[in-house]
């Protein structure tokens, strides 16, 4: 078993090394990630400079490939360039912070392992929420557990999976619900300052608001305390109305 470990908070992250730890007995693991925080940097690629890549001993405990660019860069660039044998999964994470909800948009996190599953590896994103357990050792135990499970029951080429295990404050979690995607969007809201060069900064700030009990939604999930497992897709077509707008009176094109 052959594994490409990513994130996008940075090869030096205390998630990466706690992940990496436990992936190990489970194969044989390769590490490219950014070499500074991507958070939130979603699919975004680089394609207009060169990628520096520098090779590192991280923590004195593993090498690995720091590159100069986006999570999905580090994954592109290491299945084509950076790894020399086939990689039978990839695994991206563990992130600082829950991916749930709308977040999987923005999310560098969920982006790297969704080009891995792109290029048709198997592939899982793994997340921890924030609170003041924030154990990276404890969820990578848990987040080996839910891998090995998945490798079992035999994990296809190209599916992408989304992992996120609840904060710690409240003891261990209460088991594993499989659920959808929750679609409800944040209270999101700009505080204005003025930098000390005069000029005017906006810092977005966020959170989700009440979430119905009702829903069986990743947000609701992780929130009673549940690892959640999401299975996401790639294809954004609205189907449900893909006919109505075909039979709009399209103009002609000349």
């Amino acid at each position: 078993m052959h594994i490409l470990l990513t994130n996008d908070d940075g090869i030096s992250a205390p998630g990466l090394a706690a992940m990496y730890r436990e992936l190990v007995f489970l194969g044989e693991v390769a590490v490219v990630a950014p070499e500074s925080v991507e958070s939130a940097s979603a699919h975004a690629i680089t394609i207009n400079a060169p990628l520096a890549v520098q090779e590192l001993h991280v923590h004195n405990e593993f090498h690995g490939h720091a590159v100069s660019g986006r999570p999905v860069d580090c994954v592109k660039l290491a299945l084509q360039m950076l790894v020399s044998q086939p990689v039978d999964l990839v695994v991206s994470g563990i992130n600082d912070g829950a991916n749930v909800g709308i977040n999987v948009l923005y999310s560098g996190t969920v982006a790297a392992a969704a080009e891995g599953a792109l290029m048709g590896v198997p592939a899982v994103a793994v997340s921890l929420a924030r609170g003041e357990e924030l154990d990276f050792a404890r969820a990578a135990r848990i987040a080996r557990g839910i891998i090995k499970a998945m490798l079992d029951r035999g994990i296809r080429p190209g599916m992408l999976l989304n992992v996120n295990i609840p904060n710690f404050e409240h003891g261990d979690p209460k088991g594993v619900w499989v659920v959808p995607q929750s679609v409800q969007i944040m209270d999101d809201h700009y505080v204005s300052h003025e930098g000390p060069d005069g000029v005017r900064q906006y810092w977005l700030h966020g959170k989700y608001g009440p979430v119905s009990r009702t829903e069986q939604t990743d947000l609701r999930a992780l929130l009673d305390g549940h690892v959640v497992v999401t299975p996401l897709q790639f294809d954004l077509t609205a189907r449900e109305v893909i006919e109505e707008v075909r039979r709009w009176d399209w103009p002609a094109v000349e």
